[in-house]
């Protein structure tokens, strides 16, 4: 009788000691969309520009963090990128993903609504991130790590290869979703 209580009592322990624990949940899918205000979503694609200029010339490295090895992959450099402009807009980004499953939490846009922190993906799946948009031309102004030029580069719409490779090879240009932003705690 005494061992079966004791593995009551044990069982009830155990069941109150789980209902107290705060899980942290950390699935995409579960948090919905549009949970950040609009005014740090704002914040966040404004500090988008002066967050990517500061990763220019960054020597390129496969699987390199700019955060932490001062060098950086496209994965690595669209996450330095988004990290940097959230942190500035009281937000915290989601964390590093590998561009297939970056991609996943994205939605595709229009390109006459483009905006900065928006990709510019390819058909190889090979991406560049928007980070300005020249409000008298509309020029582009396009970042992402070349492994050919061993460094992370800076281009613009009006450049030639712009429109010779980038253009002819598009699949669309892509958004971060919400989901992938939340308030800073």
């Amino acid at each position: 009788m005494k061992n079966i209580i004791l593995i009551l009592v044990l069982v009830l322990f155990n069941a109150v000691f789980a209902w107290g624990v705060q899980f942290e949940k950390d699935d995409l899918t579960i948090r919905p969309e549009g949970v950040i205000p609009g005014a740090a979503r704002d914040v966040f694609i404004q500090n988008i520009s002066s967050a990517a200029r500061q990763f220019i010339g960054t020597p390129y490295e496969y699987g390199g963090n700019p955060l932490t090895t001062g060098t950086s992959d496209n994965s690595y450099l669209f996450f330095g990128i988004y990290s940097k402009a959230a942190q500035k807009a009281g937000l915290q980004y989601h964390g590093y993903l590998p561009m297939k499953n970056l991609l996943q939490h994205t939605k595709k846009v229009d390109e006459n609504l483009l905006q900065p922190g928006d990709l510019m993906v390819l058909d190889n799946k090979h991406a560049a991130m928007i980070y300005d948009i020249e409000e008298t031309t509309g020029r582009l102004q396009l970042i992402y790590a070349s492994e050919k030029r061993r460094q992370v580069i800076s281009f613009n719409s009006d450049n030639i290869v712009f429109y010779a490779y980038w253009m002819e090879n598009l699949m669309g240009f892509y958004r971060l979703a919400d989901n992938m932003l939340r308030p800073e705690n």
